[in-house]
């Protein structure tokens, strides 16, 4: 029986799945061993893959960018695991540079401190520091998600929009409600918008979660982009706006590591 007639074979769908990852990590890997573009007979030779299999492979990386086919047919990786690997390298360059931060501010406070990045119309949390009070404790799981408008660190994120893009993220949203607090229309939004934008740092009050109160602040990295948002997070009992300037000077302190220089103002 053929290669190919035996991957139609392959018959439960979660083993054929894992199959069919685990044949593009050898193709992958086989690439990235060569400096110049590989054809696919030798591709084929050095997986231990049939023709065939390594080919409809390929098509499917090709189409998704993780693999690049020139008009001679020959194969090399894609630009696609560049921005892949850009991402993550700076995820996590971010995250290790933001720490000893969030633990410095978690310490003065005694607050959950969440670090946010953007994907889309959300936040995502990619890390905290717990809240260590006995009484009521503030939780955001790291890979939780909430809408840009009713976070504190996503209308940072609507700010650097503009105007036109805030309206078309309220269009394509609908700006829907997380609780009864949340802003759900967009003349409220632009004149919250405008807030954060005077005094450089957004507030979630119990916007997301009823009972639970934010202050944020962007951090920036070497190119001047916004990249994260700092945020503290308390009971709504325990919220103090006077932190405001703390969660501000923290988040410009993990800008400066990361290379940012923010613009001297005109005297």
């Amino acid at each position: 029986m053929s290669a190919t007639k035996s991957d139609r074979a392959a018959a439960p769908d979660g083993k054929a799945s894992i199959q069919v990852i685990e044949r593009m990590m050898k193709l992958l890997d086989v690439l990235a061993q060569h400096a110049d573009p590989v054809p696919l007979k030798q591709l084929a030779l050095e997986t231990g893959l049939h023709p065939s299999t390594a080919h409809r492979i390929l098509a499917a990386m090709t189409h998704t960018g993780f693999v690049e086919r020139s008009e001679a047919g020959v194969y090399r990786l894609g630009i696609r695991l560049l921005e892949l690997g850009s991402l993550v390298k700076s995820r996590i360059s971010l995250r290790e540079t933001a720490m000893p931060y969030m633990l410095k501010l978690h310490a003065t406070t005694g607050e959950s401190v969440n670090l946010g990045v953007r994907t889309g119309d959300e936040i995502v949390y990619v890390e905290r520091t717990s809240s260590g009070r006995a009484s009521v404790r503030v939780v955001h799981i790291v890979g939780a998600r909430a809408p840009l408008h009713t976070t504190a660190t996503g209308k940072l994120f609507l700010v650097e929009d503009g105007l036109e893009r805030i309206r078309d993220y309220a269009r394509r949203t609908g700006l829907p409600p997380s609780t009864s607090a949340s802003i759900t229309t967009l003349p409220a939004l632009e004149k919250e918008l405008d807030r954060v934008r005077r005094h450089g740092v957004a507030f979630d009050l119990d916007e997301v979660e009823a009972g639970v109160r934010c202050i944020a602040a962007g951090i920036h990295d070497d190119s001047g982009e916004l990249i994260a948002g700092l945020s503290l997070s308390t009971p709504s009992e325990r919220f103090n706006p006077d932190w405001a300037p703390l969660v501000r000077d923290t988040a410009e302190e993990i800008s400066r590591a990361l290379g940012y220089l923010p613009a001297r103002k005109e005297a």
